[in-house]
């Protein structure tokens, strides 16, 4: 990974596309903005050139020849061309999806392994040390925003096959990061009843309640509330929350940034190839 920061932005962006060609113009929005120098165009170039030798580096003998057929220069941009097997976020894209085809099929054991083999190929926020500028942004919210729901996907899964003690430690911290984030709530809510402390979870709904009329003047989503009554009455909170699996843990709505694309996958860290 090259240590200089407009190559490690140059890097990010063109590992993100995934073999499709970005363009001078997204490149230059990148690395400056809306004030790029007016050389600009002669030292994308050598960031290129500089890139191109850190690859001849990495895949041994420093043949820049071959390093050319990776970072592939085309017709008003360029390309990187790596195999899909050496980039982390579209193993991450997939191990989400057959977890999620797996807590379709009603095997959410299997459903919960695949999430966590994908959770674990995270070693931070998304993009965290490279700097982002006005087109990773976007691709750093969506990755994160895509971390959180597989994350809870993994834990609907976990609260379906009973493993609700080892969840509320999780849970308790996760909530505490993420003070107005109901589905959250809702989940250690669900886990504190399963292991017997039904009124940690009533406390649980009143810190949520607080705090969402504190920040928000909200009151809590009906699900929410569904599963706060649950509690109550001594009724078994789990059902209510199975009910709502698809609201839970779907995949966060894409967002298209600025180009009019959409972020084709999720980098759950620092850019990564092996």
């Amino acid at each position: 990974m090259p240590s200089a920061t407009k190559l490690r932005q140059l890097l990010a962006l063109l590992s993100l596309q995934g073999d499709r060609m970005v363009t001078v113009s997204m490149l230059m929005e990148e690395l400056w903005g809306e004030s790029p120098p007016k050389s600009a165009s002669s030292i994308l170039q050598t960031y290129v050139l500089q890139l191109r030798r850190k690859i001849a580096w990495a895949i041994g003998h420093n043949d820049e020849r071959r390093a050319k057929d990776v970072l592939v220069t085309q017709q008003g941009g360029y390309l990187l061309r790596v195999g899909a097997e050496h980039l982390d976020w579209l193993r991450f894209d997939r191990f989400a999806e057959a977890g999620r085809t797996a807590a379709e099929s009603g095997d959410h054991r299997l459903a919960s392994h695949y999430f966590t083999r994908g959770l674990t190929l995270w070693r931070g926020p998304a993009l965290v040390d490279v700097r982002v500028g006005n087109v990773l942004q976007f691709d750093a919210l969506r990755m994160n925003e895509s971390r959180m729901s597989v994350l809870q996907q993994r834990i609907c899964a976990d609260l379906h096959i009973g493993r609700h003690a080892a969840l509320v430690p999780e849970l308790k911290v996760l909530v505490a990061q993420n003070p107005l984030n109901e589905n959250l709530c809702a989940q250690l809510m669900v886990a504190l009843q399963g292991t017997g402390c039904s009124w940690r979870a009533l406390r649980a709904y009143q810190n949520l309640r607080d705090a969402l009329a504190r920040e928000l003047g909200l009151e809590p989503s009906a699900l929410v509330k569904e599963i706060h009554h649950a509690v109550l009455v001594g009724e078994p909170a789990q059902k209510r929350l199975n009910r709502h699996d698809g609201a839970l843990s779907g995949p966060p709505p894409v967002t298209a940034n600025r180009w009019g694309a959409t972020p084709r996958a999720d980098l759950p860290f620092s850019v990564t190839t092996r």
